[in-house]
């Protein structure tokens, strides 16, 4: 049997999209896609696994274990199984929806992350295209024994989350992180097995699952790695729930809600603390919650109140109190967070006295969806190495990166270059220098990265008296050829000509 790859499912699941064009905007039909994906992926595992257990009971005793709800990670109640979605030629969108709703009713993990997702509006969504719509999903066999790689699921779903976010312009950005930026956090905060490991703005959970994949890579258990997360919007904290769940990453909590407001992550009342916080929340908030943190019960802002239009500091704050005392955080702040002045300046100068922030990482402009302006990564140890107490690490890596025609990319080798620098911790010529405390407050608390690393090229030094002698050069052959030419008229009768 010639087994399903990942090429094929990934172009498969894309040309999904083209049946939906027109009819829903492209910012909304990852919904439907992703709903239909993980009900036809979780159907015919679920079949795949009772027909195991038909075959190793027998039919009479192998049936009645195959209906027991605790032989498998989903069961997926008679009216949920595709083939019987499948049967209804009218009021499709009507039946889509009470097999999502009984598919929540039977696995408790499931609760609330497919039911916001309506398929019953005709309006937006006829009983033709639905019918498309199922027909192509029918054409796939996503039983495990039909995967010629066991993480083709997980990974078609982060290509597919890319893509929407490429299709969907500005709007990506409030579900998608580019992979590489991802990647480069995550190999500097280096998370190990046995870590919980939380994102306060988690999107679609993409730093969650890059954490788990630096933890097999580097040969650790990644089953043993605690996925925590928090996501306001309620769409894309479904995406981020079935994106673990299609990984085979059962265990996580990822709660749904406004993380400055109502921090939900809690034990005994106070804030959950964790070994790895990794976040890239949205750039300058505004609105996010000045009138309520000044009443914060959580000892969050014990270095000040960031001003009510610039919501950057306050997620930097609650990462650092959500830090266990040996932990570190890696979070993507706009540039302004580094020199603004007021409340934010008061802010980095507490901060930076209580000796938290360990490096400070300048990236290309126009990496992020939605947004041209240079980023940087902001580095938080509560367990500075020896080595680096007193001290910050500042990295210039805006000039390296591969330009794309709407969006610019860090290449591996970038990535590689940024994290061996990082590892090294020495000072490298106009891209990396270790900053004492004392040169930072000497410079007001302004970390522009500028004000530590000069990139400008120095002009070579003018050898004035090589210039002055080709100049003589110059002028000596341009009155010789002045001779030659007079020489030249004079025969033809012509006058002379004088310079």
């Amino acid at each position: 049997m010639t087994k399903l790859t990942q090429q094929q499912l990934e172009s498969h699941l894309w040309k999904s999209a083209d049946i939906l064009r027109g009819s829903v905007s492209s910012v909304s039909y990852k919904n439907y896609i992703f709903g239909l994906l993980f009900l036809k992926r979780t159907s015919d595992v679920f079949q795949e696994q009772r027909q195991a257990l038909l075959d190793k009971y027998g039919e009479v005793t192998g049936a009645q274990i195959a209906e027991m709800p605790t032989q498998y990670q989903f069961y997926v109640p008679e009216v949920a199984r595709w083939e019987n979605v499948r049967k209804h030629a009218t009021d499709i969108g009507a039946a889509i929806n009470i097999a999502f709703e009984a598919l929540e009713n039977e696995n408790a993990t499931l609760l609330n992350v497919l039911t916001p997702i309506d398929f019953n509006n005709k309006e937006i969504l006829t009983d033709e295209t639905l019918q498309r719509l199922l027909s192509h999903f029918s054409e796939l066999d996503l039983r495990n024994e039909n995967l010629s790689e066991p993480d083709m699921l997980g990974r078609a779903y982060e290509y597919l989350i890319k893509m929407f976010a490429d299709d969907a312009g500005q709007k990506g950005g409030e579900f998608y992180t580019p992979s590489k930026v991802v990647e480069l956090i995550v190999k500097i905060i280096k998370p190990e097995e046995g870590m919980r490991v939380y994102d306060p703005t988690c999107g679609s959970g993409g730093m969650l699952i890059q954490s788990v994949d630096y933890v097999k890579t580097n040969g650790g258990n990644p089953q043993a790695l605690s996925l925590f997360g928090q996501e306001r919007n309620l769409e894309t904290w479904a995406i981020a729930k079935m994106n673990l769940l299609l990984h085979g990453l059962p265990d996580h909590q990822i709660v749904k809600g406004d993380t400055l407001r109502n921090p939900k992550l809690l034990e005994d009342g106070e804030l959950m603390l964790f070994d790895r916080v990794i976040a890239n929340p949205p750039f300058s908030l505004k609105e996010w919650g000045r009138d309520e943190a000044q009443a914060d019960t959580y000892g969050r802002y014990q270095f000040g109140i960031p001003p009510k239009s610039y919501g950057d500091y306050a997620f930097v704050q609650h990462m650092i109190a959500s830090l266990n005392s040996e932990g570190v955080a890696g979070v993507v702040m706009p540039h302004g967070v580094l020199f603004r002045g007021g409340a934010e300046g008061k802010i980095r100068k507490a901060i930076l006295e209580s000796d938290l922030l360990e490096a400070i990482i300048g990236l290309p402009s126009s990496l992020f969806y939605g947004t041209g302006i240079p980023a940087c990564i902001m580095i938080f140890n509560r367990h500075k190495p020896e080595e680096r107490k007193g001290k910050v690490f500042i990295i210039a890596a805006e000039d390296e990166y591969q330009e794309g025609k709407n969006q610019n990319h860090l290449r591996d080798q970038d990535v590689e270059k940024i994290v061996s620098t990082f590892d090294a911790y020495e000072d490298v010529e106009k891209y990396a220098k270790v900053v004492s405390l004392d040169e930072i407050k000497d410079n007001d608390y302004n970390l522009n990265i500028t004000r530590y690393i000069d990139k400008s090229e120095e002009e070579e030094p003018v050898d004035i008296p090589a210039v002055l002698n080709e100049l003589a050069t110059i002028h000596q052959q341009r009155a010789e050829n002045t001779v030659k030419l007079n020489g030249f008229l004079k025969e033809l009768g012509l006058g002379e000509i004088h310079e």
